[in-house]
């Protein structure tokens, strides 16, 4: 016999992952919770121009396409609400969700929990946060109007917002600690072409200083170990991501970065729970990825509860 259940589907983030699928399982007549802890949308949110989703030729900004998928899946009926999701257990033979001090029972769990941002834990960074030092250009970029910026990191996220920030900023300076960018190529083509940006090369930032805002960064090379002073205002950091997958340490198998292991239908470890988007162990962590994942999570969802009945 079945314990009784709130919901049929719980899903923890509120990403294009979590909302793809909270879109396709409420359509699927499923009684679906979809649990976010900040803003929906996940990292597409704060991403001033998403330019390679398909069907959008001129780019689609982050933040109006995070509102239509939202719309979108609250038209089919699916319930949102804001909350952290802290653990994740078995109850018989469903899933308890502990949320923000509240416990909920669902016959299955969609995890789209999605990564932060690392830290790169130098002096000054945590002192600093939110006074200068940031990690999203789209929240912040507007507060440094014609100051002088520096942005640590050589990935796509790096070069994308420091090209963002050029259109506030006087002069961005990218750091990065090899010789060479690991963006995609049309971004560094687009950063090298730009007068506002200046890359410094082989270079680590070892502290942030300011009092009540950054005044600038202690910067080192990598190569002659000279260490010297960047005059900037701003600080944003782009050195990685970390999944977030705390909540599930014993629960379903991860790797050892703590990334959730899923098969081709997004099926974990443990039956019943499901996983999306980038929390997930995959290869390229992108929109267009991340709904895919969401849409196969919530079909596979879908037929393991009815497997229940």
């Amino acid at each position: 016999m079945m314990n009784s259940a709130d919901y049929d589907l719980i899903i923890a983030g509120g990403g294009p992952a979590g909302l793809t699928a909270g879109l396709y399982a409420a359509r699927g007549m499923l009684k679906t919770l979809l649990i976010e802890r900040m803003i929906l949308g996940g990292q597409a949110a704060s991403t001033f121009l998403v330019e390679n989703y398909p069907g959008f030729p001129e780019g689609i900004p982050g933040p109006e396409l995070s509102q239509a998928m939202e719309k979108q899946a609250k038209n089919f009926g699916l319930i949102i609400e804001s909350g952290e999701v802290s653990a994740l257990r078995p109850v018989g033979n469903l899933w308890e969700i502990e949320a923000t001090g509240r416990k909920i029972l669902a016959k299955a769990a969609i995890v789209a929990s999605g990564v932060e941002s690392n830290k790169l834990g130098v002096p000054g960074e945590e002192e600093l946060k939110g006074r200068g030092v940031s990690y999203c250009a789209t929240c912040d970029g507007p507060f440094f109007r014609d100051q002088e910026i520096g942005v640590i990191g050589g990935g796509d996220s790096a070069v994308d917002e420091a090209l963002y920030l050029t259109r506030f900023a006087k002069k961005v300076y990218i750091i990065h600690r090899r010789n060479a960018l690991r963006a995609e190529k049309i971004l560094q083509d687009r950063a090298f072409k730009n007068p506002k940006i200046e890359i410094l090369w082989d270079t680590v930032v070892t502290k942030v200083y300011g009092k009540d805002g950054v005044d600038g960064l202690e910067i080192k090379n990598a190569k002659t170990q000279g260490i010297r002073d960047l005059k900037v205002s701003g600080a944003f950091f782009y050195v990685g991501w970390s999944p977030l997958t705390g909540f599930l340490k014993g629960m379903v198998d991860l790797d050892s970065a703590g990334y959730v292991l899923t098969d081709e239908n997004m099926a974990t470890s443990a039956k019943g729970i499901f996983a999306a988007g980038d929390v997930r162990q995959k290869i390229l962590r992108q929109v267009a990825t991340a709904v895919g994942d969401g849409a196969i999570a919530a079909f596979s969802a879908e037929k393991y509860i009815e497997s229940l009945t």
